[in-house]
């Protein structure tokens, strides 16, 4: 008798069936291994009307197999969708008849839900183990209402935890249009009002107790409106609404741009803001309109820059944006860009002052060497100057309000009339310029004899405009000839939480017989083709700079 022989005769039948439990589970999971990752696969129930998926991680949400709208979307099991039954969806919803497919992955982890419809297809992605709801949107014409946006309309009683700025909830009315609101203490709210720039868009969202919807915002690379545009992200009033527009009419400053937009994604979590997510993975999909090969920008250095200015690196043409922050020096880098040619914009704030065109081709590094700035108005000596060359009313009076409420909110101080006089505290100037409101504006400054005998250049220097505004200028007793009105957006805009329309400088010579040694005046009231529609709706501007040359 051998060893092993005689080992097995002292072992009982007990044992012998632990010893057979474990070879089982050993083989099982050589051929059925643990979850790791996404390996699991993502549970799809297919009901004919709708396609609901389970992430197996607590996410559980439902798609109209009808017209591609999420009608709900629970966290372990925690309601989070619409409490009025309203869907959430592309643009403003696809209306019946649209296609709407399935697929999993090879390995069943990933689901993808395709919605189509002759000009967009919207693309739902999911992994399993992951509590993210990846979206993508291709279009080959914009949506007929002209706002290309998705919309997560949330439960309004459990998501709770929204900005104050956009929370109409308890409002006594609107006090523009349908859209701007009022509050019982002369405090303004609307969903224009808190928004970030796109060049700041990365993660934003909205909790309840235990819950919270974020938006991951992606790739602006189809977007419009460059690295300073605004738009809408939230709106809380009966549902608790989550936005991620890519195109609108809401003080548009360029084309829209067709194509693939995103990807992006709705995280859901217990409360705490996630990360933004691995995008690139999504790159395997097949998704219609994705570009996988790109190039790369290296911009060596700048010269002629202002020290603690912000400078940033803008790159757009009709097919794609793109943008950068450049470093002390002026050095920068942009990878993956889709291949074309731009038009390169070096941005002093957000004032463009060097432009250059500028080719990426796939695959490749395209470098440039050392460029020196070359339209900074500020490099001009002047007799004064009042503000900043930067493209923003910032340091101006109210002008840091302008982006979180109306300029009627009872927080701001009062916006005048204002007589400024040359040298005084920059944020005593208006930083908007209402016809109806605070007009006129006068500036009062001082000239010496040799000053006062020769002509001076008066320049005002503008971000946006409404209904066709333009300055009128007297200096002194003198009228100066009316400029036409500069192109900017049809569109509101500094009412509606953005300065940023197209800066345009206006410029006048005014002759030395209309100035005087001592002091001098300069009155300045919007003028337009237009009527008004109120003191706040009327024509204006955002000042940027006003400056007399020597």
């Amino acid at each position: 008798m051998n060893k092993v022989e005689s080992q097995a005769r002292q072992w009982g039948w007990r044992q012998w069936l632990m010893l057979w439990i474990v070879v089982i589970l050993i083989g099982v999971s050589s051929v059925f291994p643990t979850s790791t990752g996404h390996a699991a696969a993502i549970g799809v129930t297919d009901n004919g009307s709708t396609i609901v998926v389970n992430t197996g991680a607590g996410l559980v949400y439902t798609v109209n197999k009808d017209n591609g709208d999420i009608t709900s979307s629970k966290m372990n099991g925690i309601e989070l969708s619409s409490s009025a039954g309203k869907g959430s969806h592309i643009s403003s919803g696809l209306g019946s008849g649209a296609d709407v497919t399935w697929n999993t992955s090879p390995s069943g982890a990933t689901v993808t839900i395709i919605t189509k419809t002759s000009t967009l297809t919207h693309y739902y992605v999911s992994r399993s183990g992951e509590n993210i709801i990846y979206m993508a949107t291709y279009i080959t014409a914009e949506p007929s209402v002209g706002e290309l946006r998705y919309i997560f309309r949330g439960n309004g009683n459990v998501l709770t935890g929204v900005p104050a700025n956009s929370n109409i909830r308890n409002n006594t009315g609107a006090i523009e249009s349908q859209d701007v609101f009022g509050l019982s203490n002369g405090q303004t709210v609307s969903k224009y009002f808190g928004n970030d720039q796109a060049k700041d868009l990365s993660i934003r969202g909205v909790t309840g107790n235990g819950v919270g919807v974020f938006m991951a915002y992606g790739n602006r690379e189809k977007s419009s409106g460059g690295p300073f545009f605004r738009d809408i992200q939230f709106q809380s009033g009966g549902d608790t609404e989550v936005y991620n527009y890519m195109n609108s009419g809401h003080e548009q400053t360029e084309d829209w741009r067709l194509g693939l937009h995103g990807p992006y994604a709705l995280i859901f979590t217990t409360g705490s803001t996630p990360s933004v997510p691995d995008f690139s993975w999504m790159s395997g999909l097949g998704l219609t309109g994705w570009v996988s090969s790109r190039g790369t920008v290296v911009l060596n250095g700048l010269s002629g820059m202002v020290s603690g200015s912000p400078y940033t690196i803008g790159f757009a043409n009709d097919n794609a944006q793109y943008w950068t922050t450049a470093s002390s020096s002026g050095a920068a880098v942009r990878r993956d860009m889709i291949p074309g040619t731009y038009t390169m914009t070096v941005y002093k704030g957000e004032l463009g002052v060097y432009k250059e065109s500028v080719n990426v081709t796939a695959g490749n590094t395209t470098t440039i060497n050392t460029r020196t700035i070359s339209g900074d108005p500020a490099s001009k000596p002047a007799l004064w100057r009042i503000g900043t060359w930067d493209g923003t009313p910032l340091e101006f009076l109210n002008g840091q309000t302008i982006a979180v409420r109306h300029p009627s909110d009872s927080r701001n101080a009062s916006w005048g009339p204002v007589t400024y006089a040359v040298g005084g505290a920059t944020n005593k100037f208006p930083a908007i310029q209402f016809r109806g409101q605070n007009s006129p504006t006068k500036i009062t400054f001082n000239l010496t004899a040799a000053q006062a005998s020769l002509p001076h250049v008066l320049n005002i220097g503008i971000t946006a405009a409404y209904n066709n505004g333009r300055p009128s200028v007297t200096v002194n007793n003198t009228i100066l000839s009316n400029p036409a009105a500069s192109t900017q957006p049809n569109s509101r805009s500094f009412t509606i939480g953005t300065y940023r329309g197209n800066n345009t400088t206006f410029s006048w010579t005014i002759p030395a017989s209309a100035l005087v040694e001592g002091t001098n005046t300069i009155s300045l009231t919007p003028i337009s083709g237009s009527s008004d529609l109120g003191n706040w709706l009327s024509a204006g501007w955002v000042y940027d700079a006003v400056e007399l040359l020597n």
